[in-house]
């Protein structure tokens, strides 16, 4: 039993750390997680034994190793099962984590729709026995917070239950033993018509086309409450206690979805199937809606943003009691959303910012390299993100044109005149135009702040860029 949940061949453990909330691969994500839950890394390796079974036909896609001790090993598919892993070895019966870290499958690369075989995923998950819906409920929140504030387009935010759809494969009269890959093939919904689906169920996996038709006239049905609680009446599915149960709770999701307000990106979809066998309750997947835009630019069809769903048989499977303990969670596809935002700012001709730089430290003349070394030092001490080129004598026309291509917004230049004056000249790159040092710091400190240009000149005095002159500021009205 040790082997179900040991780390193996001297990789690095599981870990719990407040020291990793600093990581800043997806901003935004980390925004909405970072106050919610606590984050925990895994490791990339495990024992295939680890990875094997949990995710239905998408096994076939996970990187199998083997080291030199001969032992069997796999990257990581997902985040989730190494999870549930480290709750199962760890004894953890409640816990809310997040964790962004890379992911690998054997799958087939497409890069403008953000599919890779190395990405990187944002995972959040509930674990804990809680009642009904609230932890799901909280995870539809998120999901809606973040794809609201990457601004990314329209999205819909589709739900099901695997106690529903297994419902109605019985009472549509698939056999027990056909769920799982039945199951599967409505996943590919999504990626391929209704009447390939039904030649695949049918053709080459033996389900009767009776069987095939009554599942064809349930997953084309979409919809909210009023759905619910008309399929609560159905004379077969109210018959069947798996979706009963699925139904009065997806019943409740959608009155607390109400009170987060919501609803209106939430769409009950019997189609989403979700293929991972992991999933034992309520099942969600986020994705973007096509539309035009004012750019002009073909529509990028990258497929789903994000997905998950409750996963309440996953740790007892890891724990040598099989004791089990309940868990919901998301994961963001941030590769996937990477790729529309790099396409949209390619089609709209927009600069990507490559830097967090805040302003770059410039010389107007030569010989000036210990007064830009002084300066930026004082910058750096005061907690100021600041740059300068790494030559003696750079022309300065080379240092506008680098924050230009790299988005600094701001520029000090620092010349022989201002020497003479004790002064400090500021510029906005993008205007040229020049700006108040109050503005310039309250800017430093506020990127929401305006930047208000000066009518004369700008100078200020070198000697007030000192940590003494980072006193709080009223940032000046636009």
């Amino acid at each position: 039993m040790e082997r179900r949940t040991q780390v193996r061949g001297g990789w690095r453990g599981d870990m719990c750390n407040a020291r990793f909330v600093g990581t800043e691969l997806c901003a935004p994500s980390r925004g909405t997680l970072h106050p919610r839950a606590t984050p925990v890394t895994s490791p990339f390796a495990l024992l295939q034994e680890i990875l094997v079974g949990k995710y239905g036909e998408g096994s076939k896609l996970i990187y199998e190793l083997q080291d030199q001790g001969g032992e069997l090993l796999a990257l990581r598919y997902d985040l989730t099962v190494p999870f549930a892993r480290y709750l199962a070895m760890n004894k953890i019966t409640s816990m809310k984590r997040y964790h962004v870290a890379k992911v690998y499958r054997r799958d087939n690369p497409a890069t403008t729709r953000g599919r890779y075989r190395e990405f990187y995923q944002c995972d959040f998950d509930i674990a804990g026995q809680f009642d009904p819906m609230i932890p799901d409920a909280e995870c539809l929140k998120i999901v809606h917070e973040i794809l609201s504030d990457l601004q990314l387009g329209d999205f819909v935010i589709k739900v099901n239950d695997r106690r529903i759809l297994d419902g109605m494969f019985a009472v549509c009269g698939v056999p027990d033993s056909k769920f799982r890959t039945i199951c599967s093939s409505v996943d590919k919904l999504d990626k391929m018509p209704w009447e390939e689906v039904r030649s695949e169920m049918v053709g080459e996996k033996g389900l009767s086309p009776e069987a095939a038709d009554r599942i064809g006239e349930y997953v084309q049905l979409h919809g909210g409450l009023d759905l619910i609680e008309r399929l609560l009446q159905d004379p077969k599915l109210s018959q069947n206690k798996l979706a009963k149960e699925g139904l009065g709770d997806m019943k409740l999701l959608f009155e607390y979805l109400t009170l987060f307000g919501i609803t209106g990106k939430i769409s009950f979809d019997l189609s989403l199937a979700r293929g991972l066998d992991y999933y034992t309750g309520v099942i969600f997947e986020a994705v973007l809606l096509q539309q035009d835009n004012e750019h002009g630019e073909e529509p990028v069809g990258v497929g789903s943003v994000a997905g998950g769903g409750r996963y309440d048989g996953l740790v007892g499977m890891f724990d040598p009691k099989g004791r089990k303990v309940p868990c919901v969670g998301v994961s963001i596809g941030i590769e996937r959303i990477f790729s529309i935002l790099e396409q949209r700012l390619e089609a709209s001709e927009e600069k990507v910012r490559t830097t967090e730089t805040q302003v770059l430290v410039a010389s107007a003349q030569k010989k000036l390299l210990e007064e830009r070394l002084k300066l930026i030092s004082e910058l750096w001490d005061a907690g100021i993100k600041a740059e300068m080129l790494y030559k003696k004598n750079p022309k300065l026309l080379n240092q506008l044109q680098y924050c230009e291509d790299t988005g600094i917004p701001l520029v000090a230049i620092v010349g022989e005149q201002e020497l003479k004056d004790g002064v400090v000249k500021l510029r906005i790159v993008a205007t040229r135009e020049e700006v108040w040092p109050v503005a310039w710091w309250g800017w430093l400190c506020d990127p929401s702040a305006q930047l208000k240009p000066a009518p004369d000149p700008v100078v200020f005095p070198a000697a007030s860029v000192t940590p003494q002159f980072l006193v709080p500021y009223r940032f000046l009205e636009s």
